[in-house]
C-alpha cells in the first residue's frame, strides 16, 4: 500500500512539473533541452531572475513543437553550456532550420560554451549553423588535457577578468572578436546573422561560486557575473560590445 501511495505521489509531482507555468510573452527564451547542463541552466535562470529580465524556457520537445511565428516573437534565444554533441543529436532538421530562420528574421542569439559550438557548423552532427559553415575548435588548453580551468579574458578598454572555462570553444573565423584568450584567439565574438544579432562566448561568466571549488580566482564572482549580464543585455538589445 505504501508503495502504491508513493507511486501516486510521484506521478502527481511529475504532472505538476509537466504543467509548469509558461511566459510566452517573455523576450528571452532559454533552451533547456537534452544535453544542456542542468547546473548551467540554473545559473543562467538565476542570473536572469536576479536582474529582473523576463524569461521563459523550452525543452527539446517544446522547441520542436513551437510555432515559427511564436518563436519569432522572442527577442533573444539563450543556448547554455552542456554536451554539444548530445544537444545537437536531438535537434531535428526542422528545428535547426526554424531557429536559423528566426535569427535571420531578427531574433537574437546568445551561445555560451556548447551554445557557441552549436552556433557554428559541426562536422557530422546537427547544429544551428548560424556562421555560414564556420566550425569552431576547442580553446588551446584542451590540447594539454585540461578539461576545466581559470582563464583570464582580455576585453579592450576594460579590466582583465578571470573566468571559469570548461571544454569551451575558441571562436576564430566568424564575427568580430570582443574579448580574447591568453593566446590571442577570440573568447567572445559578436556579429549579424541576417537581421539577428549573435553573441558567442567560450567561457562561463555566469558561473556561481560553487563551480570554483579547488580553483583560485582573482576576479570575484560578482564581477564575472556582471560581465555575463552585460553579454545578455548586449544580445537582447543588439548592442555592440566593441570599443567606441
Amino acid at each position: 500500500m505504501r508503495a502504491r501511495v508513493g507511486f501516486l505521489i510521484a506521478l502527481a509531482l511529475a504532472a505538476v512539473g509537466a504543467c509548469k507555468a509558461r511566459n510566452p510573452n517573455a523576450p528571452v527564451l532559454v533552451y533547456t533541452g537534452t544535453g544542456t547542463s542542468p547546473n548551467d541552466v540554473t545559473a543562467i535562470l538565476n542570473l536572469l531572475a536576479r536582474n529582473a529580465i523576463a524569461h521563459d524556457t523550452a525543452s527539446s520537445d517544446e522547441l520542436d513543437a513551437m510555432d515559427p511565428a511564436a518563436l519569432r516573437q522572442r527577442r533573444l534565444i539563450i543556448v547554455p553550456g552542456g554536451n554539444f554533441i548530445e544537444m545537437g543529436a536531438v535537434l531535428t532538421p526542422a528545428t535547426t532550420a526554424k531557429v536559423r530562420a528566426a535569427v535571420h528574421d531578427g531574433v537574437h542569439y546568445l551561445g555560451i560554451c556548447a551554445g557557441g559550438f552549436l552556433a557554428g557548423r559541426i562536422n557530422g552532427h546537427p547544429s544551428f549553423d548560424l556562421t555560414n559553415g564556420v566550425q569552431f575548435g576547442f580553446y588551446a588548453a584542451s590540447r594539454q588535457g585540461i578539461r576545466k580551468t581559470v582563464v583570464p579574458i582580455v576585453w579592450p578598454g576594460h579590466a582583465t577578468l578571470e573566468h571559469y572555462w570548461e571544454d569551451g570553444p575558441q571562436l576564430t573565423g566568424w564575427g568580430a572578436p570582443v574579448a580574447t584568450y591568453p593566446d590571442g584567439t577570440p573568447a567572445v565574438v559578436e556579429g549579424e546573422v541576417g537581421k539577428g544579432w549573435v553573441v558567442l562566448a567560450g567561457v562561463h561568466p555566469e558561473a556561481p561560486e560553487d563551480w570554483r571549488t579547488g580553483m583560485t580566482f582573482r576576479t570575484p564572482v560578482s564581477e564575472d557575473q556582471a560581465f555575463a549580464v552585460t553579454l545578455i543585455r548586449a544580445a537582447l538589445d543588439r548592442t555592440s560590445l566593441l570599443p567606441r
